[in-house]
């Protein structure tokens, strides 16, 4: 009989195409979310969290033992955390606010500690030994063998619910031999799900296990979906803290800004393993390499060229950074109360800080207006923003980005139908996908690889050249600017080029 060892978070399903990126990630998993939002109870029924047991203990080991034993034994994914604190009070503040992805907690490792404390939790928490964990833990598995795409029906939301309730969400613990790493910790509090806004962790929490999918798939990854109750920045950064020696690195996702930005350079600053917010850094490489290759197509340098910005937020903001990296002079930025200029009333600390390097004219005007004789729009926005006029008064040959999800700003074919050169969106429908999952599942494979602890600029613009160049120049086009989502050599070459 094998002895297992160690753990990993793998997909229950496979995914080989751009379809079945569709239903496991975007834009079908907004359906379940959507679902979730609307009926709490609907997690156990779209996710894994049914059959997902938090083992935590004061030892990574120990909790590992135990999650191994409740995955060979009884068949529940048990998934192995250990907290640095003894302290009654920081105990509860994690497990309380890890009850978004987990269906039960078991504290039998620290009974000592935690039998006197009251968890004000709906889901079972084990404080000692029970003659029935199944029972107790009320987990129920379910697996898909032979899973064929072509059998589920309908639309892609459709098709997307289809396959989680029959799977049971899309990840599952695999037992293995070898010791593993630590996983990664896909970390969110779900207040900017995709384009479905705040819509909390629990409702966020089949994103976060497509996004696990992914980095497994892709990247060979193992990461564990880890969504959060509370919305507030320290306690967020408290519990990545008190869990860090639970994982290899963490990917923040899906976190409203500026609170990403408070969160990020806390953790960067106080953590021990590396830190990543994918929304805003894998978004600012891949659209980095997007245009790299667009503007070399269209015969023009990026220190020429206006760039006009539909979004302010954690992603736009770190894709207007790293464009300025590379030399860009002529950006504005809009948001919801127009252009974005310095000592704007309207500007948080995110926006002061990027209008000191943008929008140096000091422009007030509105999106209609700034985007005249624009070489390039990126969206990061909101859907249906822009229309015929706008698009004519660009430059010539210009190259629009509407990548707001699951609905751009406008259309990519009705773009070029009224004269855009170059379109890209995030939708898997189009041509020039500019979708994350070209950067985060190889970044993480490289940055564990290597051992590195700091995600600098430096390995940011590598990894956006190293992308950008993987499409020759006798191979871009108009419609093919950025390799293929599911291209296996993309994270290959993203991990090798991290140093």
């Amino acid at each position: 009989m094998a002895k297992y060892n160690g753990i990993k978070i793998v997909s229950k399903v496979e995914v080989k195409d751009k379809n079945a990126l569709a239903i496991v990630y975007t834009p079908g998993v907004a359906a379940s979310c959507l679902k979730i939002k609307d009926n709490s109870e609907d997690s156990y029924k779209y996710t894994n969290r049914e059959n997902s047991v938090a083992v935590i203990s004061f030892d990574y080991q120990n909790s590992l033992e135990r999650a191994i034993f409740l995955k060979s034994a009884l068949g529940i994914d048990a998934y192995p955390f250990e907290i640095s604190s003894k302290e009654p009070e920081k105990i509860r503040l994690v497990v309380e606010n890890i009850e978004p992805s987990f269906g039960a907690v078991d504290l039998s490792l620290i009974e000592e500690i935690v039998k006197n404390v009251d968890f004000n939790i709906s889901i079972p928490v084990l404080k000692g030994v029970t003659e029935n964990l199944k029972e107790f833990f009320l987990c129920v598995s379910k697996n898909l063998f032979m899973f064929n795409y072509d059998n589920l029906k309908g639309s892609t939301n459709e098709k997307s619910l289809q396959l989680r309730e029959m799977a049971g969400g899309v990840v599952e613990i695999e037992l293995t031999e070898d010791k593993q790493l630590k996983p990664v910790g896909i970390v969110s509090d779900g207040s900017a799900v995709l384009g479905l806004g705040d819509i909390g962790g629990l409702a966020g929490l089949p994103v976060m296990e497509g996004k696990a999918v992914l980095f497994q798939e892709l990247g060979d990854v193992s990461a564990l979906p880890l969504c959060l109750k509370t919305q507030k920045t320290d306690e967020i950064v408290e519990i990545v803290l008190l869990l860090q020696n639970s994982f290899s690195g963490i990917n923040l996702e899906d976190i409203k800004a500026p609170r990403c930005f408070e969160v990020e350079n806390q953790l960067i600053e106080k953590a021990q393993i590396p830190i990543f917010h994918d929304d805003q850094h894998g978004t600012a490489i891949v659209v980095l390499a997007a245009l790299l290759n667009a503007l070399h197509i269209a015969n023009k340098k990026v220190e020429d060229i206006k760039i006009v910005f539909s979004g302010a937020g954690a992603a736009a903001i770190a894709v207007c950074k790293l464009i300025l990296a590379v030399g860009a002079k002529n950006i504005i930025m809009f948001d919801i109360d127009g252009a974005i200029y310095k000592g704007r009333e309207q500007n948080n600390f995110a926006h002061e800080e990027i209008s000191k390097k943008t929008n140096l004219s000091m422009f007030k005007g509105t999106l209609k207006d700034g985007i005249k004789g624009a070489d390039v729009f990126i969206g990061l926005s909101a859907p249906n923003l822009l229309n015929e006029e706008m698009i004519k008064s660009m430059n010539n040959k210009a190259i629009v980005f509407a990548l707001a999800n699951p609905t751009p700003e406008i259309m990519p074919d009705v773009a070029k139908q009224y004269g855009a050169f170059i379109t890209a969106s995030g939708r898997s429908d189009f041509p020039n996908q500019i979708n994350n999952s070209l950067v985060f599942p190889g970044l993480f494979n490289g940055v564990l690889k290597h051992n590195i602890k700091k995600i600098t600029d430096e390995i940011k613009l590598n990894c956006a050249f190293a992308l950008a160049s993987m499409v020759k120049d006798n191979e871009l086009s108009t419609e093919y600017i950025l390799p293929d989502a599911l291209d296996r050599q993309v994270p290959k070459t993203i991990s090798d080029n991290v140093i």
